[in-house]
């Protein structure tokens, strides 16, 4: 029975094996073979369509694009440790995903908002500084003081050298007022002395300079009888501008 069953396993494979062999056999296409020309019109059909269009253009690399890639790897790795970001799914994850660029535009904010303020301090203080230390002492006192109490209080003092420096200033003060001169910090008394065209005044404010810088400048002593001789001339011409329209 065993010898009838191995005998019958064995023509089965034979015929199995002789059906594959004769499966096997090449057959030749015997149809003539025809040649096709590929012109130039049929190529650029190809070219001009984006769906044939393989290349792969890269991005360029700027800095803007490392730190927003920094960024989100940084925030990725906290949100995976944290969260596990890879099993979010829906609203949950785009909401994960939206969040580095809150986070970048809220760090832009408040690099604007500092720059901003840092620049409005700086101003504030340089309004500050201005109102403080922008105005010399000659500027403040012509400006904003009263003279003739300066005077008197320098008369009171004994100190007849102030004295003259205050008459002198008032006497620019009135030119000024008049329009006669401009006054102006970085000027000289010879620069004002030329602006004056008037004869009448150019002659007593020429005296009147020449007493100032003698006794202010000079830092020549005065006392009270020399004083008055001087402050003669400088009530006739104060007294001139006075009346001067």
């Amino acid at each position: 029975m065993l010898r009838l069953l191995l005998t019958f396993c064995f023509l089965f494979l034979s015929l199995a094996s002789f059906a594959q062999q004769d499966s096997l056999v090449v057959q030749y296409d015997s149809a003539p073979i025809e040649l096709k020309k590929i012109s130039e019109e049929d190529l650029s059909t190809y070219r001009d369509n984006p769906d044939y269009n393989y290349e792969v253009e890269v991005a360029e690399n700027t800095w803007w694009n490392d730190v927003k890639a920094w960024f989100y790897n940084w925030y990725r790795r906290i949100m995976e440790w944290i969260f596990g970001v890879d099993a979010a799914v829906g609203p949950m994850a785009f909401f994960l995903k939206l969040i580095p660029y809150l986070l970048l535009f809220f760090l832009i904010f408040l690099l604007i908002r500092f720059f901003i303020n840092a620049n409005l301090r700086n101003m504030k203080n340089a309004e500050i500084n201005k109102s403080a230390v922008g105005l010399s002492e000659e500027e403040n006192i012509i400006k904003n003081e009263n003279i003739d109490d300066l005077i008197q209080q320098a008369l009171a003092n004994n100190d007849y050298r102030l004295a003259v420096r205050y008459y002198y200033l008032q006497i620019l003060k009135l030119l000024s007022e008049k329009e006669i001169i401009a006054w102006e910090l970085q000027k000289t008394n010879s620069d004002y002395l030329y602006e004056i065209s008037q004869i009448d005044l150019k002659t007593p404010f020429a005296t009147v300079t020449r007493w100032y810088d003698y006794i202010w400048y000079g830092d020549f002593d005065i006392d009270e009888t020399k004083y008055k001789k001087v402050a003669v001339t400088f009530d006739e011409l104060k007294n001139r501008l006075k009346k001067n329209v």
